[in-house]
């Protein structure tokens, strides 16, 4: 994808010499960041010469604003888990500098970190939400401003998309008129936070839908968005089981990323029809990979850490596809930037703005050859044994290299034992197709693979899934782009893997992570381990 793409009276208007051009105008920030979306979108198939699953996902709306602006190839969440990839981003910061942030259940905010909405608040912006934005955590959207700053009188209904359509079906709508009730929530809501600026005011504003988060309805990937899920066999990474069950959950997953898509289209034509689509700078991301598949949320694979990034607005040299390593880290200083307000010292993630200004496409900024990830406690370990799963990442153009702190430790949490100490019997395995097991998210799939971890055929993607780990994780992505086969121990890969652990743990060491100090201390004893506080609500055990 060229420059060609864009007529060059488009090119002329989206591009302009430098962000300060901007300081006059102060323009407008629209983030649009679905839960728990990753690296799916029809054209990351198109740019990647197809054959995978992004094959079968749509996402046009998406697509659109990528062609006109900047598409990422490289993207990475910072923590594959909700609350820390948000602590992350909202403060520009890597999340084991947020404190109770860089975990999530039972993550607390500390308000003497600087967060960005806030900032750009206080320098005259009108900031607003739908949806979710940071949470779990107390207090809640506490780096948003909290509820204050929320506009959701028009109902969130979409974040329960395919359960609310597929009930609206069933009362004897047609699915469109379905679809269009839900359609209608979100446009209400952005039109009644762009009605409460004053004139001339810059606005920034974020929607946050949580519908592609678990569980969605069964089926309704085809049931209300057409998607067929056989169109996805022999396309499946080899760490998902290529089965009817495991494609119709994906499937199920894509329809809600189509819906959040149809909503994009929406939020951008009412920017366009209040005449301000020319001003306003549209990001488009998500926070981490897909839920309750192996290899996905909460793990450091790209599968996991891996999310779609598309950039276009005022100032951004559109139609191009950049190679450049982005933490979304970055995204904060990018918006204080372009907002024309100081960039916190303490921020560790670096504006996007040379990238973005740039007409080069590939590796744009020679700096950027890296991404670092990690990833402490997410849910179940809460109560799961109260102990974390540290790990700590390098992502480079040929190689991923994970470190597993504590490799006596089952990743996801003892596969073989609910609550610490009854494994679950095999009716309660075999009766559900919504298995819960400590700190990865229940679903069909994951219930798919725990019922046959005992089929010969099976246990090793089970093993690869849920069991135990080495210390160091080596993947060779040129020979072996979806990380299943470690090659940490091949005397060959010595020298490489020695210069990756070098690179991570200076990074590690320069931005102050604790799990370099006294043997990780911090995160190793309460709050951060251990039983749930009691400054937060403890989370009831699915039945």
């Amino acid at each position: 994808m060229t420059k060609t793409l864009l007529t060059s009276a488009v090119l002329a208007c989206l591009a302009v010499s430098h962000v300060t051009a901007f300081a006059a105008q102060r323009p407008n920030i629209l983030f649009l960041f679905a839960d728990d979306w990753g690296r799916y979108g029809q054209i990351y198939s198109q740019i990647e010469g197809g054959g995978g699953i992004n094959d079968v996902v749509r996402t046009p709306s998406f697509d659109r604003l990528a062609r006109q602006g900047v598409l990422f190839r490289n993207a990475h969440v910072n923590a594959p888990s909700c609350t820390p990839c948000r602590s992350a981003l909202l403060s520009g910061q890597y999340f084991w500098r947020t404190g109770r942030g860089a975990i999530l259940q039972g993550a607390v905010w500390d308000s003497t970190i600087p967060a960005y909405p806030l900032l750009l608040q206080e320098a005259g912006y009108h900031i607003g939400k739908t949806y979710k934005v940071w949470s779990p955590g107390t207090p809640a959207d506490a780096p948003y401003g909290g509820a204050k700053f929320a506009y959701e009188k028009a109902g969130r209904r979409f974040n329960q998309f395919s359960q609310t359509a597929t009930r609206l079906v069933a009362e004897g709508k047609s699915i469109e008129q379905a679809k269009r009730e839900l359609y209608d929530e979100a446009t209400g809501n952005f039109q009644a936070f762009l009605a409460d600026r004053r004139a001339d005011q810059p606005f920034c504003y974020w929607f946050g839908p949580t519908n592609v988060h678990r569980k969605w309805i069964k089926g309704s990937g085809k049931a209300l968005w057409g998607l067929e899920p056989d169109d996805l066999k022999g396309k499946m990474p080899p760490y998902l089981p290529d089965v009817h069950e495991v494609r119709e959950d994906l499937v199920d997953y894509f329809g809600e990323i189509l819906a959040f898509d149809a909503a994009i289209g929406l939020l951008l034509d009412e920017v366009k029809r209040i005449g301000e689509l020319g001003n306003t700078l549209v990001v488009i991301s998500g926070d981490h990979g897909a839920p309750g598949f192996p290899h996905g949320k909460c793990n450091l694979y790209d599968f996991g850490t891996g999310v779609c990034l598309a950039i276009a607005g005022p100032g951004v040299r559109g139609g191009r596809v950049v190679d450049d390593f982005v933490n979304l880290t970055d995204l904060a200083p990018t918006f204080l930037e372009m907002g024309g307000v100081a960039v916190p010292e303490v921020m560790t993630g670096r504006s996007l703005w040379p990238v973005l200004k740039s007409d080069r496409e590939g590796l744009v900024d020679p700096q950027r050859t890296f991404v670092v990830t990690g990833r402490e406690r997410h849910v179940e370990m809460a109560r799961a044994g109260h102990l974390p799963y540290p790990q700590r990442a390098i992502r480079t153009a040929d190689h991923l290299l994970i470190i597993n702190f504590k490799p006596d430790r089952y990743p996801l949490g003892d596969p073989y034992n609910l609550d610490g100490s009854n494994p679950p019997t095999t009716e309660e395995l075999t009766e559900t197709t919504f298995v819960t097991l400590p700190d990865e998210d229940a679903g069909p799939t994951k219930a798919w693979l725990v019922n046959r971890r005992d089929d010969p055929q099976w246990k090793p993607l089970f093993d690869l899934a849920y069991g135990k780990r080495p210390r160091e994780e080596l993947y060779d992505l040129k020979q072996d782009p979806h990380q299943v086969h470690n090659v940490a121990a091949d005397p060959a890969y010595a020298p490489i893997l020695a210069e990756l652990e070098r690179r991570l743990m200076d990074e590690l060491q320069r931005t102050g992570d604790p799990r370099l100090v006294d043997d990780g201390r911090f995160f190793e004893t309460p709050p951060m381990a251990g039983p749930l506080p009691k400054d937060v609500p403890q989370p009831k055990r699915k039945q």
